[in-house]
């Protein structure tokens, strides 16, 4: 989830806390085996069935991009947990995403026309809390692996930089000029799982197949975006994901001053669904 750090003033001890939000084979020895089975092999073992079966695939396979991206916020959060509250709130000036920089009636937020930029993007790298950042990451790896397979590195960057600054519009859109800061990787990772949704639930793809180590059923071309829509799974999944982010929205504030940022949710989601044939690198059908 996203959340939106409040900006104490200046002197407050205390860390901004408040926030609104924003995944071998053995070898036979010589001689004539009286059963017909090599010796020295093991009581019980069928040599002919050992070398059909394929070596077993580790349970835990993750694309390096993967990997790389849950390493890079770790170690933004791990830094930001060494500096003073005034420092934070600096690097939240410089780093997150806040509506009011683009309204005229507030004070010059530093950085100029370049933040105004990367914000839309930086503010991904920011988390809330070390709980914040794990629940993003769990949702990072289960949905953002699957897309890194099928579109590789650069592209995986690239795609998620484009939902994170997709979100950031949205959420700037309907609250323009609104001082709280918006932090976490849930607009990217709500790209990335609206990505996934265009070839995982396909028949031969990687959640029918369940095939850990077949990159194939990660290549096998995607529906198109209305046939998506056709597919039960992926459209149940789709609706599941919107009726939830929609209930958050409208119960939005939550206790100790946690609100999530879930404009920005649907924000990265719909670049990710809207925008995946435009970075697939594999042909449709």
């Amino acid at each position: 989830m996203s959340h939106i750090p409040r900006i104490p003033p200046e002197g407050d001890d205390a860390r901004p806390r408040p926030w609104r939000t924003a995944a071998a084979r053995p070898g036979a020895e010589g001689g004539t085996p009286r059963s017909g089975t090599p010796q020295g092999t093991p009581p019980g073992h069928d040599p002919h069935r050992a070398g059909a079966e394929p070596a077993r695939e580790p349970a835990l396979m993750l694309p390096g991009s993967v990997v790389v991206m849950v390493a890079i916020i770790a170690l933004v959060q791990l830094v930001r947990s060494t500096l003073s509250p005034q420092q934070d709130v600096v690097t939240q000036l410089w780093f997150a995403f806040i509506p009011a920089r683009y309204a005229d009636s507030f004070f010059p937020f530093p950085g100029g026309l370049g933040a105004d930029v990367w914000t839309f993007v930086s503010y991904a790298l920011l988390h809330g809390s070390w709980v914040h950042l794990l629940t993003n990451a769990v949702w990072l790896v289960a949905f953002g692996s699957a897309v890194a397979r099928r579109f590789g590195p650069l592209r995986f960057w690239l795609f998620s930089a484009a939902a994170a600054a997709g979100g950031a519009a949205l959420h700037l859109a309907l609250h323009f000029g609104d001082p709280i800061p918006v932090v976490g990787a849930s607009a990217a990772i709500a790209g990335q799982m609206a990505a996934a949704a265009r070839f995982v639930f396909d028949a031969g793809g990687p959640i029918v197949l369940r095939r850990p180590g077949d990159d194939s059923a990660f290549r096998r071309p995607a529906r198109s975006l209305v046939d998506t829509f056709r597919n039960r799974s992926a459209l149940l999944f789709i609706v599941i994901w919107f009726g939830i982010n929609l209930a958050v929205g409208l119960g939005s504030s939550v206790s100790g001053g946690i609100a999530i940022a879930w404009e920005a949710h649907i924000g990265g989601f719909l670049v990710g669904l809207l925008l995946f044939r435009f970075f697939d690198p594999v042909s449709p059908r």
